[in-house]
Parts: C-alpha cells; sequence; structure tokens
C-alpha cells in the first residue's frame, strides 16, 4: 500500500511540475513528497527525475512509469467516484432477506421505488430461516418479532399485533356445539390448533392478558397442523380447521373481508416487532438507506401495523 501512496506522490509531482506544488496539492511537507520520489527510484534502482534548482525532468523511465502511475491515479479517482455515487443515488444489486410471509408485501413496498431507480437490481430472497447476513451477502434483512443477540444493527420498523383467529364456520360450530362463543382461553385448550414452526414436535406456548382485569393465562397445546409457512396457516384458518395465532398485518383484510373473526378480543397476546436488519451502521450505501426508508413508510401506512417511533 505505500508503494501505491509514493505513485500517487510521484503523479502529482509531474503533473503538478514541482515538488512544493505538489506537496501543497497533496497537502504534504516539501520533504516529505521528495522522500517519497528517493524512496521510489531507491527500490527501482533507477532515475525518474531529473532535478535542477528550477525545474524537473522526466527521464524515459520515468515517463514510461509516470503513465502506468497516472492510469494507476485515474482508476482510483473513477473508483471514488462510483462509491460517492452509491452513497447518493442508489444503484448495484441490493441484496434483500425477507420471511416467506413477506411475499404479498413485497410488490406494493417496494415496487415504486425500485421503478423509480432503473440503476438498481434487487435480489430479494425469501425465506423462513434465518439467514447469516455476511455469509449470505445480504445487505438488508427484514426480521419480525424478538431478535437475537448479535453485531447487526436493527432499526425498528414498526409493530403488529398478535391476533387470535378462526374461521366464521369454524366459529358457527363452536357455537352450535356451545352456545356461546369461547370466552376465556382454557375453554380452547382442546381446540384444532394451527401453528406457525420450524422444529418437529413444537408445542404452541400461549400467553394472554385479560384488558379489563389484568388477568394474565397461559397454555400450551400440541398443534393439529403445523407449517413453517405463515400464508399456509392463514389458509387453513380461513378453511374451518382450527384457530391459529396470526399478525394483524397479514390479517387485516381477512378480518375486514370476513374470511376471519378473531377471538377473545378481550385478551391481548402482545406485538410482533418488525425490524430492518443490516450487517453495520456506518457508511450505508443509498440503496440501503432509501430501502430502510420505503419500507419503514409502507408499514407506517399498512392496514395493522403501529409505529412508535422507536430508533
Amino acid at each position: 500500500m505505500e508503494d501505491l501512496k509514493r505513485m500517487a506522490v510521484f503523479v502529482a509531482v509531474v503533473e503538478q511540475a514541482g515538488m512544493s506544488a505538489a506537496a501543497r496539492r497533496l497537502d504534504m511537507t516539501p520533504s516529505a513528497v521528495s522522500q517519497h520520489i528517493r524512496q521510489l527510484e531507491r527500490e527501482a534502482g533507477v532515475t525518474l527525475l531529473h532535478r535542477s534548482t528550477r525545474q524537473l525532468a522526466l527521464t524515459d523511465a520515468g515517463q514510461r512509469f509516470y503513465v502506468q502511475c497516472a492510469q494507476m491515479c485515474e482508476a482510483a479517482a473513477r473508483a471514488r467516484t462510483e462509491l460517492d455515487a452509491e452513497r447518493q443515488e442508489p444503484g448495484g444489486e441490493l441484496r434483500m432477506s425477507a420471511p416467506a410471509g413477506f411475499a404479498p408485501h413485497a410488490a406494493p413496498a417496494l415496487g415504486s421505488w425500485l421503478a423509480r431507480n432503473p440503476a438498481l437490481r434487487l435480489r430479494l430472497l425469501m425465506d423462513d430461516a434465518t439467514i447469516d447476513l455476511i455469509q449470505a451477502r445480504v445487505d438488508l434483512a427484514l426480521r419480525f418479532g424478538t431478535l437475537a443477540d448479535s453485531s447487526w444493527v436493527a432499526r425498528h420498523l414498526g409493530r403488529s399485533a398478535t391476533l387470535l383467529c378462526a374461521s366464521p364456520k369454524w366459529l358457527a360450530a363452536w357455537q352450535a356445539e356451545r352456545g356461546k362463543p369461547p370466552l376465556h382461553p382454557s375453554e380452547l385448550a382442546q381446540a384444532p390448533w394451527l401453528d406457525l414452526a420450524r422444529k418437529d414436535h413444537a408445542r404452541v406456548d400461549l400467553n394472554w392478558r385479560h384488558g379489563p382485569s389484568g388477568e394474565s393465562f397461559s397454555l400450551q397445546a400440541l398443534p393439529q397442523m403445523v407449517s413453517n409457512h405463515r400464508a399456509t396457516v392463514q389458509q387453513f384458518c380461513e378453511a374451518g380447521l382450527g384457530v391459529a395465532v396470526l399478525s394483524a398485518h397479514d390479517v387485516a383484510a381477512s378480518l375486514r373481508e370476513g374470511r376471519l373473526v378473531r377471538l377473545l378480543p378481550q385478551w391481548d397476546m402482545g406485538q410482533l416487532d418488525i425490524w430492518a436488519v443490516t450487517p453495520q451502521r456506518d457508511a450505508q450505501p443509498a440503496k440501503v438507506r432509501q430501502a430502510i426508508e420505503v419500507l419503514r413508510a409502507y408499514f407506517a401506512r399498512l392496514e395493522g401495523v403501529q409505529a412508535d417511533g422507536m430508533p
């Protein structure tokens, strides 16, 4: 690396036609500039510059060496320009990972932004498994829920309520048998549960807090159906095959259109936090900074999501 610096100093000396002028341009002392040139000549074993009290002149070897060094400096300047442009305007490839459940939201959230930036390419990796951002070369990951401790940087985008849902068909069958809807979580201990799970034989751990009274209740159940895909769990629920804990932003339309109903509405099941995760905080390129803001704006207007001003 020191050789590259000396080459850049040599180019500046030639282009500024003197040690003092080069020193001013490089914010160095003339003696430091002269020392770099002498070291270059010492290591090369040839004279690069003929020096006099009034002028400098390139030797034949110095002329050939200057051409190559100047090309190196030009390439470095172009590289710096590209980096600066990347900081200002989104371009290149953005590698983003997100859970499979984000699939219905991907185009509404990112499509218009992508269309406005033709120099940008989006590679969207949809997977419910948590991947290593560094190993997968991911610039930005969308995560839901509680984050594991790591050196990665997380930015809060909002939160979505956790709701207990069933289909009108399932609820009608329940009421026909019992004469009323479920009013307490304990009544659902033997219900057919549908769950998002990534482990074999995973049980459902459920926790409620009753708003009016403050009562807490926990329940553990063995689900009748599990899937590693959120949309599949929701489809089974809408088909009347059981009850499921789902996120408000995923089921807002289904609740509004009557495909699902919320059970135990006075019992709170908590919130699901939404995060944008990056491998580093500093020197984020424009494509990452803008993607985070685009996602933040999308979730802020998405039905079922609450923005709360967290950092």
